[in-house]
């Protein structure tokens, strides 16, 4: 039980709402007396907003009137709506807005909802931000790989591949990541205020690769341009400004490391005398990224022939036939809608009680059977995890 929410709650309203709905489940102030085991005045009190409650009363009492903690203790944080950050973020048009306008709305209450369950269940994420950094008077290029080389080391990935880079940026900094289903030429929609933190959401549609991309250029308005709201979407510049260039700069330098990268291309190099196809596709996938984004970035270093991207694309180049011929597995994924942390959260608030069934089906945004399903695989997937931990502890021991 979140019991910072009841220090802090205010009583008075919250009296008002447990009288409301003791009356509406037909229950007198004795009746309700005798579910926490208490004189009818410390009803009388709690009502009136003059007593404080306990934690385990407040379970017991919304149980016995037919509601979820969560009806009582809900918050409305004060945030800017996110309409109104995104209405100058960029320019659309009126068609562009009607295809836009309801995936930031869905994506607007899915970041609220996790705030909500976290002050729920009194597990905020954790948050570890960096400072801003400052670009100002660097080069583009310059600043996106200075960036990318603090954040590496900030985070302890050296200079080896990012797998899981979503879970990167859920569980080692703290950003809300979700995965929604957008049209084909939007990738990525990012939004922060401090209440809510950094929020993203990746095209769902997109292979993995892109996603990745998509994931590392939201990460860079974070870490440089962190209360810009911004809306990715090809063809949406004219003139591309500088923010934008660097976030166009710095996924590759992130996820490609310029030493890393170079070792591992002069040992294929060295082993075969010469740089292949096949290495060209090894390497991709070893570090995550499409063909194309590696081909420019060994064009950028001059390992490869200025153009040859231009070459193979005109060749007609199959990229998903080649590598199912080379034996390449596609990139772990994770491509949830919702993050991880968000929906062991729901689970915990519906199985403490704090929620109604219909509402961690809202959470989940499903219907009530489909609810029921994730809430049995999610169920076991904790009970995996727990067994995991007993096992590493009695080795540990």
């Amino acid at each position: 039980m979140a019991t910072n929410i009841l220090d802090n709650i205010d009583l008075r309203k919250l009296g008002e709402l447990l009288q409301q709905a003791r009356k509406k489940s037909g229950l007198t102030q004795a009746d309700a007396a005798k579910v926490i085991d208490a004189a009818r005045t410390t009803i009388v009190a709690i009502e009136k907003g003059e007593r404080r409650l306990k934690p385990n009363e407040l379970i017991k009492l919304a149980r016995a009137y037919g509601r979820a903690v969560s009806d009582f203790v809900r918050s409305s944080p004060v945030t800017e709506p996110f309409e109104v950050q995104f209405r100058a973020a960029y320019q659309r048009n009126e068609q562009e807005e009607a295809r836009i306008t309801p995936i930031i709305e869905r994506f607007e209450k899915l970041c609220r909802n996790y705030l909500e369950l976290e002050k729920i269940m009194d597990a905020p994420i954790p948050r570890n931000y960096p400072q801003e950094y400052d670009v100002a008077s660097m080069p583009i290029e310059a600043a996106a790989e200075s960036i990318a080389i603090a954040e590496r080391q900030r985070l302890g990935l050296g200079d080896s591949p990012i797998p899981m880079l979503r879970d990167i940026l859920e569980q080692s900094v703290g950003i809300r990541v979700f995965y929604l289903n957008m049209p084909a030429k939007y990738s990525e929609i990012y939004s922060y205020d401090e209440q809510l933190g950094g929020c993203m959401a990746i095209n769902l549609g997109h292979y993995e690769e892109r996603r990745r991309w998509s994931m590392a250029h939201g990460y860079l308005h974070f870490l440089a341009h962190r209360r810009k709201p911004v809306v990715d979407f090809d063809g949406q510049y004219k003139r591309i400004p500088e923010s934008e260039r660097l976030a166009e700069a710095f996924p590759k330098y992130f996820l490609m490391p310029t030493s890393s990268l170079l070792s591992r291309f002069k040992d294929m190099h060295r082993t075969h005398g010469k740089f292949t196809p096949t290495n060209l596709f090894t390497l991709a996938h070893y570090y995550g990224v499409s063909i194309e984004a590696l081909v420019y970035r060994l064009e950028d270093m001059e390992l490869l022939p200025s153009g040859t991207w231009d070459r193979l694309r005109d060749r007609g180049l199959k990229v998903r036939k080649v590598q199912q011929e080379l034996g390449l597995e596609e990139i772990d994924q994770r491509a949830d809608v919702l993050p991880i942390h968000y929906q062991h959260l729901a689970i915990e608030a519906l199985d403490q009680g704090l929620i109604t069934e219909g509402r961690f089906a809202d959470f989940l945004g499903v219907d009530r059977l489909e609810a029921r399903r994730i809430a049995e695989v999610l169920r076991e997937h904790s009970s995996g995890m727990l067994e995991e931990s007993a096992h590493l502890d009695l080795r540990q021991a």
